[in-house]
């Protein structure tokens, strides 16, 4: 199953490592990843896959969102498709 993560918040350093440190200790693999900084704030899209997780999805959010309270940014994550269909123009 593959998923889309958005992480959105004031830039400063460590959240890319942060986030990707969270997702590989997961056993969640960054397929595609792009990031910017918009007027100092941080954003970056990454398109996960989450075949060779042990915990449950529901688990992974709470996890991340825990990880978005102490690095002060947003983190969602959504089901490919479910991201598909909700930004379909």
């Amino acid at each position: 199953m593959r998923a889309v993560c958005t992480v959105v918040g004031k830039d400063k350093p460590g959240i890319i490592a942060a986030v990707s440190t969270a997702l590989a200790e997961r056993s969640v693999n960054i397929l595609d990843i792009s990031q910017t900084i918009m007027q100092g704030f941080f954003t970056m899209i990454t398109l996960v896959d989450l075949g060779g997780m042990s915990i449950s999805l529901e688990t992974l959010r709470q996890d991340l969102d825990s990880l978005g309270e102490r690095v002060e940014v947003t983190i969602t994550l959504q089901h490919e498709d479910v991201f598909t269909a909700m930004h379909r123009v």
